[in-house]
């Protein structure tokens, strides 16, 4: 009897050590979204959002007139490319367009050098047709940025950068097309890296507050890069293997089997 008292605590200690590996005890406001009680408000800038173009940005610029003879030397043709994941493609090559360079400039026929790096969308359109004027009678100007991308990574479903045919997409969406958080992911806790003016910005986000709408990255911007870390959980799995939790289960189980013998 006393060496069975001696032995029973040791087969409680590898017990309580494994219960406290797979133990997780996460509440619910850290899994839900939005769950904060505020009421949803948007931003002004988020509500007339108008995506910057920048450096690298490939353009697709068509330009209408009412001499269809005219706007020839303007237009130069679009290469169009299927889209995949009802519409957002992955990985697919980017069409010909016009790439602004270092300096913000493209090289546009006839007209010369245009700046539109800095340049919000509609501010861009407005400086095209106020240098066709002088060629052409009446402009119309359509622009697209042909490589709007963003990039999703860490505890997602489907980690991998994205290609955006609208040019307007938010933080959630972001998200869901990357298939959504693993149970893994941290919610509190999102990094947005974002390029302003050539420099990298960081910003955190909890997507378990409802003051994500009122953020100025809740409508992403081209090139934005989202990571969502993972959880104690998950690191600590990288620690513990499935060899080890075997090897532990294995010496508890042969120390109650000698337990009971030795009682008998």
């Amino acid at each position: 009897m006393r060496f069975l008292k001696k032995v029973i605590p040791f087969i409680y200690l590898p017990v309580i050590l494994v219960c406290l590996l797979f133990q997780a005890c996460t509440s619910k406001k850290k899994l839900v979204y939005f769950n904060t009680p505020e009421a949803i408000s948007g931003s002004d800038a988020n509500k007339s959002y108008n995506p910057v173009l920048k450096s690298d940005d490939i353009l697709s610029i068509t330009v209408l007139g009412l001499d269809p003879e005219a706007i020839k030397p303007f237009n130069i043709p679009v290469t169009f490319v299927s889209q995949s994941m009802g519409g957002y493609s992955q990985g697919t090559p980017t069409p010909a367009g016009y790439l602004i360079d270092a300096e913000g400039y493209v090289d546009f026929p006839v007209a010369g050098k245009i700046k539109l790096g800095g340049l919000s969308r509609s501010v861009a359109i407005d400086t095209l047709k106020n240098r066709l004027k002088s060629y052409l009678t009446q402009p119309t100007v359509l622009l697209r940025i042909l490589n709007y991308k963003v990039t999703v990574l860490g505890e997602v479903r489907n980690p991998g950068t994205f290609t955006i045919p609208n040019e307007r997409i938010t933080l959630p969406e972001a998200l869901g097309i990357a298939g959504d958080l693993l149970i893994t992911g941290v919610r509190k806790n999102v990094l947005v890296i974002r390029d302003v003016d050539g420099k990298k910005t960081e910003t955190r986000i909890d997507l378990t507050s409802k003051a994500l709408f009122s953020s100025p990255v809740y409508y992403l911007s081209q090139n934005d890069v989202v990571y969502v870390e993972p959880n104690r959980a998950k690191i600590n799995s990288s620690v513990v293997n499935t060899g080890n939790i075997s090897l532990v289960v294995s010496i508890v189980s042969l120390l109650i089997t000698m337990a009971v013998l030795l009682k008998r």
